[in-house]
């Protein structure tokens, strides 16, 4: 079966370099052709999947060591399959192949047709990684990727300086918020003594009794700092209060663009990364209040901004974000099946 779940990332990958690399060769036609056969590819792999993992079947295991140390640390790249990576592999495909046959006719005779397929290609590539990762080195490269090719997608009409601002100011943002997420994956790591998902949460109850000191005789609830950490993380990935301000922007980027990041992709990966963490949040009442009160702003407040919106695709930016919001103030409350659906 790990030849299956190799298939659904790999075949958007194989697209995106196909059409990348040789976008020259095989012309506008082969471009789509190439990358809409990959993410077919990884659709139909990632439906199957899902029916093992309803039939009773998850996994959750490495599929390749990238570095073995001697003091016994290795950093794998591993897949954790179950009802959750599930779901969201089945509903990034999906999107991302409307995507691709929509893209068809939006981007007729722009002069970047096959760079801007391979980009999305790439883009769906880097969110099953990072949806499918069973420890936080692998997240954190899905997490990194997905930032950059945003990036590249925001800014694709650079002769446009809205264009470069606005991907600008999404990069920007979003590191803000990686600093807090790698400061939390360094906290796992030093207390946990492991990177794995499973040996992480086999020890949330016992990270849960010690303190870190942050500033000289504060004593802090560790799991707490690192829950925090993690939530400043999908604050910018999954653009929360207060940062929320790169996603009206990102409407300067091909309408594409504008439906992969706003629908079931970019911005639910923050979401999606605060339910997979569920077993240490649940050890962490101010963490899960904290997440609830910014849910709240967010759903509050960026209602009230579309409300008073002239542009339709800014309207439908700020409903994203309280939309986003909902689902934060689901997370806050447990509620996280709710929340993720």
């Amino acid at each position: 079966m790990k030849a299956l779940y190799l298939i659904v990332p790999l075949a958007p990958l194989a697209g995106a370099i196909v059409a990348g690399l040789f976008g020259g060769l095989i012309g506008r036609r082969g471009a789509h052709w190439v990358t809409i056969l990959g993410m077919t590819v990884s659709l139909l792999a990632s439906l199957l999947v899902f029916q093992e993992v309803r039939a009773g079947q998850p996994f959750s295991g490495a599929v390749y060591t990238w570095i073995s140390t001697s003091g016994g640390l290795s950093f794998d790249i591993g897949f954790l399959i179950d009802p959750l990576s599930a779901l969201m592999m089945v509903v990034v495909n999906f999107v991302s192949l409307m995507v691709h046959i929509y893209t068809i006719g939006y981007m007729r005779g722009d002069p970047g047709y096959t760079r801007f397929f391979s980009y999305i290609s790439l883009f769906t590539f880097s969110m099953l990684m990072l949806v499918m990762s069973n420890n936080f080195l692998q997240l954190f490269f899905g997490w990194e990727a997905v930032g950059l090719v945003s990036y590249l997608l925001i800014g694709f009409w650079y002769t446009r300086p809205t264009a470069i601002f606005a991907s600008l100011k999404a990069f920007l943002a979003n590191r803000v918020g990686d600093f807090g997420f790698l400061l939390a994956i360094a906290l796992v790591y030093a207390y946990a003594g492991s990177l794995d998902y499973a040996q992480v949460f086999g020890k949330a109850s016992a990270l849960a009794q010690q303190t870190i000191q942050i500033f000289p005789g504060i004593q802090w609830s560790l799991i707490t700092v690192i829950c925090v950490l993690l939530f400043v993380g999908a604050m910018g990935k999954s653009a929360q209060f207060p940062l929320h301000v790169w996603l009206p922007d990102s409407m300067e980027g091909p309408t594409p663009i504008s439906a992969l990041i706003h629908a079931a992709t970019m911005v639910t990966a923050g979401i999606f990364m605060v339910a997979r963490m569920s077993s240490l949040f649940e050890h962490s009442t101010a963490a899960l209040s904290l997440v609830l009160v910014i849910g709240a702003i967010t759903t509050f407040f960026m209602g009230l901004v579309a409300v008073v919106q002239n542009d339709i695709k800014r309207v439908v930016a700020y409903s994203t974000l309280s939309q986003l919001g909902y689902m934060a103030v689901g997370l806050g409350a447990s509620a996280y099946a709710a929340s993720s659906t």
